[in-house]
């Protein structure tokens, strides 16, 4: 640090920059806040909002904690401006001290007073908020049991039937849904930012979390927990629809396969499948009845694949068999090379998931 060679006193370069850098963070926090800014582009911004009862009391909770920070630290910039400003003498410096008797010791005991005080307060709000967010205020309406893995999320329904799919979690609006947490592997999280907290999954534990959302709409979820190498490509959404409409996705989701060409290269792909995917990948009503990987039976009804990272495109999904490796290093999926006569029946295979 650059200090005045005379009196040992920060210099006025680092004093100024020291404002900038608070300038520059209380500007971040500005944008941050923004509504703008909380674009489908930009999932993570969303904690600064709130769509359902779950999250709205952290929502306020993380805003309180916000504003207590920023004010304990203006006010260090206050008294760290004002100290500078009133800089002594050498020799005064010598003869005033902080002690007992005086020279500002009761400015110590009241700091340390008031800041026992808030911290006990913050405390009390953050007790307050984690009972206001432990259940919901009517019993839930569906169970959903989330297995996380290396990188990507197991969705189980416990319906009758009983239905899978993986990274994406539809919901009815306006109703309270228990998640059931679970982890195949490691320690990871689970966090919808508009819809609730985060609460992590572990290995040979049972973890409950609830999600409601006021709305419909697609709401973005992401792992919070570092996993491995490739944790921040280990998403999902949340999908959020009227009741008739989930009665209905929920009715074709428990649907096995069923056949809707028999063209040439539809059942070359599928031989193609059974071959090179069926050891991890499952489609119920085939012989393909893997359980290391998600299940693929209804593919083409899910927005993304890939746990979030890619759009779920055709051409996406060839992409994705023939360059795994290259999209999420180190993901169990394998990049598979395929002949040009192989891909065009795989693909149209694939399309015939609905």
């Amino acid at each position: 640090m650059n200090t005045d060679a005379a009196n040992g006193t920060p210099s006025r370069e680092n004093l100024h920059g020291g404002c900038w850098r608070v300038t520059a963070l209380a500007l971040a926090l500005v944008f941050a806040a923004s509504p703008a800014l909380t674009h489908a582009d930009a999932p993570l911004n969303y904690f600064l909002h709130a769509d359902g009862p779950a999250a709205t009391p952290t929502m306020r909770l993380g805003w309180a904690l916000a504003a207590l920070v920023t004010v304990v630290a203006l006010i260090i910039v206050v008294l760290l401006v004002g100290a500078i400003a009133r800089r002594r003498s050498g020799a005064e410096r010598d003869e005033r001290h902080v002690h007992a008797e005086g020279g500002g010791m009761h400015w110590v005991w009241i700091g340390t007073a008031i800041s026992s005080v808030t911290l006990f307060a913050a405390l009390a709000y953050v007790l307050f908020t984690l009972e206001s967010v432990a259940s919901p205020g009517r019993e839930p309406t569906l169970t959903i049991t989330v297995t996380a893995q290396d990188w990507w999320w197991k969705i189980d329904y416990a319906g009758e039937p009983a239905v899978t799919t993986a990274n994406e979690i539809h919901i009815p609006v306006g109703e309270p849904v228990k998640i059931e947490l679970k982890s195949a592997d490691v320690i990871h999280a689970f966090w919808v930012p508009l819809l609730a907290g985060k609460t992590q999954t572990i290995p040979g534990v049972v973890n409950e979390q609830w999600i409601q959302a006021d709305r419909a709409g697609v709401y973005r979820g992401q792992c919070t927990q570092f996993c491995g190498a490739q944790h921040a490509h280990m998403a999902f959404e949340v999908i959020a629809e009227p009741r008739a409409q989930f009665d209905a996705w929920y009715a074709s989701q428990a649907k096995p396969y069923a056949p809707v060409s028999a063209a040439v290269d539809v059942r070359a792909g599928a031989e193609l499948f059974k071959e090179r995917c069926a050891g991890c990948h499952a489609i119920r009503g085939t012989d393909a009845n893997g359980a290391q990987a998600p299940d693929l039976t209804h593919l083409n009804t899910r927005r993304l694949i890939a746990a979030g990272t890619l759009r779920n495109t055709a051409q996406n999904q060839l992409d994705w068999i023939q360059h795994a490796q290259r999209i999420k290093p180190d993901s169990l999926m394998p990049s598979i090379a395929l002949s040009a006569t192989d891909a065009a029946a795989l693909t149209a295979y694939l399309r015939t998931l609905q």
